[in-house]
């Protein structure tokens, strides 16, 4: 299954995210078979970033949340909340972005 997973950064928290930056990409890096598609949400283009989007392949929500938990921004408590959606594309053709 695919699913869509948002993110919500605790706000205020810019600091503690810059922090651990690298090490959640290296984590992100080690898990691309599961999230082939992961990135951060800004309200602007040249703000801080106020949560993310993953586009993440999984059995079920169970191992969608498995995952998570072991995600830096996480565990260090970056997160303030996350959406879990079951995902189903609309159009068969591949998507390069």
């Amino acid at each position: 299954m695919i699913f869509a997973v948002r993110f919500h950064d605790r706000p205020d928290q810019l600091a503690l995210r810059n922090a651990f930056l690298q090490t959640h990409l290296d984590w992100l890096a080690q898990h691309r078979d599961m999230i082939p598609i992961a990135g951060s949400l800004r309200e602007a283009p040249n703000e801080g970033a106020v949560g993310g989007l993953w586009i993440v392949r999984a059995a079920d929500r169970a191992e969608v949340e498995a995952l998570i938990q072991t995600d830096p921004f996480w565990t260090q408590g970056l997160r303030e909340r996350v959406e879990i959606h079951s995902w189903h594309r609309a159009f068969d053709d591949p998507v390069t972005l």
